[in-house]
C-alpha cells in the first residue's frame, strides 16, 4: 500500500510540474485577460494653430498611448485585431493616429503648389493587433479645450468576455476670462428696410461669440456677461432695435450658453449700414455690473430695399474743358439701385457735380489752373451702397474776345472788304492761340472753305452773277469753347467793262 501511494505523488508532482511550475507559457494558465492603458502625457496643449500630428519635441500636441493585456502574469497571445479602442468622450478635443506609414492610415491633399502630400488620417476608433501582449497609436489634440477619454477593449477567449481599460488626456490652455467678442449674423447676412416690398426680411438672428485668452467659450455667468449696442449716427439706425425675449431697445445685456448669446435685429425704413457694438468685461465676466475691463467690436449690418448688382462707375475723360466757357456733362452709372446721390472732389473751381441727377456742370475760373485733372466721383445708391470713379479733364484758357483781324466784336458785322469780278480771292482766319478749329455757315456760292479745321482760309473767284455784298458765320472752337463771329464780303466789277458789275 505504501508503495501504491509513492506513485501517485509522483504522477500528482509531474502534473503540477506540467501547468507552468518553473516556468512556460501564458496558454498553459486558466487565470483571467486583465488589460490596461496609458498615454505618454496626460495633459496637452490646445492645438490652435491646426497643426499636423506626429512624433518628436516639434509635435507637442501629439500623444503616445500604450495599451498592454496580460494572461495572468505573461502577455496575452499576439494576433491581429485583437484590440479595439474607442473615444468615448471629448471628440472635439481631438483624434486618434496610428502614425505608421501604411497607406490605408493615410490621404493626399493638395500641398498648394499644384502637388499633393501625404497626410495621416484622423480616426474616432482604431484596431490593433498585440505583440508581446500590447500596442500603441496616438492621440492628436484639437483646438478645443477639454477631455478626451480613450477607451480600450480585449476579449478574453476563456469565457468571451471583453475586458475594458480607460485613459484620460487634458487638452487645456482655457482660462474661461473674455478676451475677445465676436459676431456672426443669420444667412445671407443682410436685413431688409421695414416693409419693403420685395420680400426681404427685416429681422436677423444674431449670436455673439465670448471667447477667452485661448479662443474657447467663456464662462457662463449668472446675469449678463456680452452687451450689444446699436451705434447712432447712421440713417438706419433710425427706427432699428435689438430684441431678445423680454428685452427690446437699442442695448440688450444677455447671458451667453457655452459662450454664445442669440438675439434678433429689426431693421427700420431707411437703408444704409447698422453698427453693431459688443462689449464684454474681461474683469469679472460680467457685464450687469458694470464693465471695468472691456473688450469690444464693432460689426456692420447692411439694411436694403432690394437685391441688386452693386452700382459702378467707370472712370471717363472728359478731354479740354476751357475756362469761363460753360461746360455740361452727365455721368452715368450702371448697376445699384436708384435713386443716387453724386459727389466729387479735386475739380477745378467753378464745376461741381449736382448731388441729385450726376451732371457735371459750370464755368471753370479764370483763376484755376490750367493743367490736367483727375478727380474722384462717388455715386451713392439707395441701398446705401457707393462706388467711385476718376473723371479726368484738361483745363485750358479761353479765346479771345477778337480774332486779332481789326476791330470785329461779337456785336458787329465785320468786312473782308471787297473781291472783283473775275479775280482769284483768298483770305486766312486767325486766332490768338492755337489748336483752333473753324466752322463756315451761310458762305457765298462763289467762295468756299476749302479744307475746313485748322486752316481757316476761304477761297474763290467771284463772277458778275455775284456782284454785291453777302454776309456769313466763322465759328471757331478750341474744346469746349467756341467764338462765332458775323463777316460780309462785297463783290465789285472787275478791270474791264466785261466784268463790270450792273
Amino acid at each position: 500500500m505504501l508503495k501504491y501511494f509513492k506513485i501517485l505523488s509522483l504522477a500528482l508532482t509531474a502534473a503540477l510540474s506540467a501547468c507552468g511550475g518553473g516556468g512556460g507559457s501564458s496558454g498553459e494558465t486558466q487565470e483571467a485577460y486583465t488589460i490596461t492603458v496609458r498615454a505618454e502625457k496626460s495633459q496637452l496643449p490646445l492645438n490652435v494653430a491646426g497643426i499636423q500630428p506626429g512624433i518628436g519635441v516639434y509635435r507637442p500636441y501629439t500623444t503616445t498611448v500604450y495599451v498592454d493585456a496580460r494572461k495572468g502574469s505573461f502577455p496575452i497571445p499576439g494576433g491581429e485585431d485583437i484590440f479595439a479602442c474607442n473615444m468615448s468622450a471629448g471628440l472635439d478635443t481631438g483624434a486618434l493616429y496610428y502614425l505608421d506609414g501604411k497607406a490605408e492610415h493615410e490621404t493626399e491633399v493638395s500641398d498648394g503648389n499644384g502637388g499633393t502630400v501625404k497626410v495621416p488620417i484622423a480616426f474616432r476608433n482604431i484596431t490593433l493587433g498585440s505583440n508581446s501582449g500590447g500596442n500603441s497609436f496616438h492621440f492628436h489634440s484639437a483646438n478645443q479645450a477639454g477631455t478626451a477619454r480613450i477607451v480600450c477593449s480585449v476579449t478574453d477567449p476563456r469565457d468571451k468576455q471583453q475586458k475594458f481599460a480607460s485613459v484620460d488626456i487634458s487638452v487645456g490652455g482655457a482660462t474661461g476670462k473674455p478676451a475677445s467678442v465676436r459676431l456672426e449674423a443669420q444667412i445671407p447676412g443682410y436685413l431688409g428696410s421695414k416693409n419693403n416690398a420685395n420680400g426681404l426680411l427685416s429681422q436677423m438672428a444674431i449670436q455673439a461669440f465670448v471667447l477667452d485668452d485661448a479662443n474657447q467659450p467663456a464662462t457662463s455667468v449668472t446675469g449678463g456677461n456680452v452687451q450689444v449696442r446699436i451705434i447712432a449716427g447712421t440713417e438706419a439706425a433710425q427706427g432699428a432695435r435689438l430684441v431678445a425675449g423680454a428685452q427690446s431697445g437699442s442695448v440688450l445685456q444677455l447671458p451667453s450658453v457655452g459662450g454664445v448669446a442669440t438675439f434678433s435685429l429689426l431693421s427700420g425704413t431707411e437703408t444704409g449700414p447698422i453698427f453693431l457694438e459688443l462689449a464684454t468685461d474681461r474683469f469679472d465676466n460680467n457685464v450687469s455690473n458694470g464693465i471695468t475691463d472691456p473688450i469690444t467690436a464693432i460689426y456692420p449690418i447692411s439694411v436694403l430695399e432690394a437685391i441688386t448688382a452693386p452700382p459702378v462707375f467707370a472712370d471717363v475723360d472728359l478731354g479740354d474743358v476751357t475756362k469761363e466757357v460753360p461746360f455740361t456733362s452727365l455721368l452715368t452709372v450702371t448697376g445699384g439701385l436708384p435713386p443716387y446721390t453724386w459727389s466729387a472732389t479735386g475739380l477745378p473751381a467753378g464745376l461741381s457735380v449736382d448731388p441729385s441727377t450726376g451732371l457735371l456742370s459750370g464755368k471753370a475760373s479764370k483763376d484755376a489752373e490750367e493743367r490736367e485733372y483727375r478727380a474722384t466721383v462717388t455715386v451713392t445708391d439707395k441701398n446705401k451702397v457707393s462706388a467711385s470713379g476718376v473723371v479726368r479733364l484738361k483745363l485750358v484758357g479761353g479765346l479771345p474776345e477778337d480774332f486779332a483781324i481789326g476791330d470785329c466784336n461779337s456785336n458787329a458785322v465785320c468786312s473782308l472788304g471787297s473781291a472783283p469780278v473775275g479775280v482769284n480771292f483768298t483770305y486766312s482766319f486767325v486766332s490768338s492761340v492755337s489748336g483752333v478749329t473753324w466752322q463756315f455757315t451761310s458762305l457765298p456760292a462763289w467762295l468756299t472753305s476749302g479744307t475746313t479745321g485748322t486752316a481757316g482760309v476761304l477761297n474763290g473767284r467771284p463772277l458778275v452773277a455775284n456782284c454785291g455784298a453777302s454776309q456769313f458765320v466763322v465759328t471757331a472752337t478750341k474744346g469746349a469753347a467756341t467764338v462765332t463771329r458775323r463777316f460780309s464780303i462785297t463783290v465789285v466789277s472787275g478791270s474791264t467793262p466785261a466784268l463790270a458789275c450792273p
